[in-house]
């Protein structure tokens, strides 16, 4: 099972952000903004201090992607 983060970097351009606004408007830390930035599992913390600080939900920052496995 994959997650990606690409809406969350397409809703970052249509807001004119940087991923250190992000960053800094969700306060989270590097190491975390390098897990999103390489579509790598986050807490559950992490996905709602995003969603608070943009005002958004869930799946408008993330989309589940099927491992060619299964």
């Amino acid at each position: 099972m994959g997650v990606s983060y690409n809406r969350l970097w397409k809703l970052l351009i249509d807001r004119n952000m940087m991923k250190k606004d992000l960053e800094e408007a969700a306060h989270l830390t590097h190491y975390q903004m390098y897990k999103i930035a390489n579509d790598k599992h986050i807490t559950t913390d992490v996905v709602f201090a995003i969603c608070n600080a943009l005002g958004v939900k869930a799946d408008d920052i993330m989309e589940y992607v099927p491992d060619d496995t299964e």
